[in-house]
């Protein structure tokens, strides 16, 4: 039998269809009273559009989120009764016919167009309400953009595309892994993976030129804002390169897709380049915000014999701010406050007098030349202030110094919201000392070629040993991280004896890698941009969570699926398991 009516989307209904009749399919959003005449809006995927009718009778049981298909026909608004904000706004439908498909209660756990108002906790616990937020819908529609822009981009860079496995081995990698306990082979353990990082050098291996894939990694670790259990980044790797091959492969994909995605400037190509020790030095940080004009300043000598105390001997870092001397001392205190909330003892400043006297607590302890020195060293001008940050460890004064950068920054209004500051971050230090535990490890990837490969292990300052590693940074947020991979199976041995793995220890911890590269291993590199960041910079959203569908909240809970959840005996005898009281 044909069909007198059209089928179609409610964004869809235009006054191209006036006097047709057509059926829509959707969720009542909305229902107004108005004396008699009921007018409902039914949303869909792809928009609004009003219905009307004069019978009462025909809503009498409706609730809002109901799904409903309806049976009516178009036709024009009156010009008053126009709605601008909608892209149907013109018209309306009369209907003929509802049928509710499903029908939700009459008391809702939250408005759905003011469900970001609502608590994370809610909102997860209901994601499948919160996902019919048209703002909330919109970041996980354009997420699925993203992923279609980026495999597009791949492809016509003549990349591969490999899916590698989710179940593996452990490895110590830097996180902390999830374990999955095997019921065959008891008491061994599989584990989710960190990244691909194995796999995808095992490619290169394998004769793959170049390799990527959307890949989902896991780290037990607590979620922060830009951190969660689970995430996706773009992984990839390419074969018989260096790391310029790979800074450009970056800086294509990362300028192309925020040119595509969005109308702000982008930093040009190339990328500013900064040491992982310059970076340091004059923003705190390995990931700086470079929209952010501050810089931060090392007065360490010009206290070196200093009368001061808290500043004698110490690693002096200090940050000048121009034409801010007038401020009230309530400003000032407000510095202070933040100061003492990230553990620091306080923060000291001296204030430029017109006629270049310093003002404040510190300028007694300042001899004429030291002031000369300041004035010099810190480019100070009529109004400036000056704000010192010490430590007597250089490490804990340089994020101190970078946390106060960024509040002032912040505070200032000198951060222009409508710019991507690029920037790649490289030469990290191989290793780290580990004040917590007494010892050295790994800095950033234990896979990463040292400069000058073996012979460069052989330096006795481990902390001055460089490797070939770098990050993409933007906004003061860690886009991607990749390097050189330590081909090298000495090399590789000797880096992992240095921070305390005996050779047997890394054969069994990374046997794949330990026997392919015994096998005519080429030179490799890679990195991976992570798909949640870009979008949550894309999006101007606070957190990662904003941006996938099914989020755990930041206690790693699954309110909606209720995990972690308990398991029963049985489940746990199959697996060999006993939980601990």
């Amino acid at each position: 039998m044909n069909k007198k009516y059209r089928t179609v989307y409610c964004g869809e209904i235009g006054e191209n269809l006036i006097g047709k009749e057509v059926r829509i399919a959707g969720w009542v959003a909305n229902i107004r009273d108005h004396g008699g005449v009921i007018f409902v809006d039914i949303r869909d995927e792809f928009g609004t559009v009003q219905v009307v009718s004069n019978d009462d009778t025909m809503f009498l049981h409706l609730t809002k989120e109901s799904s409903v298909t309806i049976l009516g026909t178009v036709r024009k608004r009156e010009e008053d009764d126009y709605n601008p904000k909608l892209k149907t706004g013109t018209v309306e439908i009369l209907v003929e016919k509802i049928d509710v498909l499903g029908k939700a209660p009459s008391e809702l756990p939250f408005e759905i167009m003011t469900s970001t108002n609502v608590s994370e906790e809610v909102r997860l616990k209901y994601r499948y309400l919160d996902l019919r937020n048209e703002k909330v819908h919109k970041n996980i529609r354009l997420r699925s953009e993203l992923l279609k822009y980026l495999r597009n981009k791949m492809d016509s860079l003549g990349f591969t595309e490999v899916e590698t496995p989710i179940i593996t081995a452990s490895s110590p990698e830097g996180a902390r892994d999830f374990l999955i306990p095997s019921r065959k082979f008891k008491g061994k353990f599989y584990a989710l993976p960190q990244a691909p990082q194995v796999f995808k050098e095992l490619l290169m291996v394998s004769n793959f030129d170049k390799y990527y894939q959307i890949a989902p990694c896991f780290r037990d670790e607590d979620c922060r804002s830009d951190r969660t259990l689970e995430f996706y980044q773009l992984d990839f790797e390419m074969a018989f390169v260096d790391e310029e091959d790979i800074y450009e492969i970056g800086e294509e994909i990362f300028y192309d897709t925020f040119t595509h995605f969005s109308d702000r400037w982008v930093s040009p190509r190339p990328f500013r380049r900064l040491s992982f020790k310059e970076a340091m030095l004059k923003y705190g940080t390995d990931k700086p915000d470079l929209r952010n004009p501050l810089e931060i300043i090392d007065l360490s000598d010009v206290f070196k014999e200093s009368d001061f105390k808290p500043f004698r001997g110490s690693v002096v870092r200090a940050i000048a701010v121009e034409d801010i001397a007038y401020k009230p001392n309530s400003w000032f205190n407000e510095i202070v406050d933040y100061a003492k909330s990230i553990d620091m003892p306080g923060i000291g400043y001296i204030s430029v007098e017109d006629d270049m006297s310093f003002k404040g607590p510190i300028d007694k302890f300042l001899n004429s030349q030291d002031r000369e020195n300041l004035i010099t060293k810190a480019n100070l001008k009529k109004g400036s202030v000056l704000f010192f940050i010490a430590d007597k460890r250089e490490d804990v004064a340089a994020k101190e110094a970078g946390l106060i950068r960024t509040f002032l920054g912040n505070k200032l209004g000198l951060i222009d919201p409508n710019r991507y500051e690029f920037c790649i971050v490289n030469d990290f230090p191989m290793f780290e000392y580990d004040h917590e535990n007494k010892k050295y490890d790994f800095c950033h990837n234990p896979f990463s070629m040292p400069h000058d490969g073996i012979k460069g292990l052989e330096n006795t300052n481990m902390e001055d040993i460089l490797a070939y590693q770098y990050d993409f940074v933007c906004n003061g947020y860690e886009m991607a991280s990749g390097a050189v991979r330590n081909h090298d199976i000495e090399c590789l041995k000797k880096a992992f004896a240095m921070v305390g793995y005996e050779d047997n220890v890394v054969e069994e911890k990374f046997q794949s890698l330990y026997h392919a590269f015994q096998y005519g291993v080429p030179p490799h590199a890679g990195m991976a941009p992570g798909i949640d960041r870009m979008l949550m910079l894309l999006l101007d959203e606070p957190n990662l969570r904003e941006v996938q569908a099914f989020p755990m909240s930041v206690s790693g809970q699954d309110m909606m699926m209720g995990c972690p959840s308990e398991v029963s005996e049985q489940q746990l005898r199959e697996i060999h398991i006993k939980v601990r009281e």
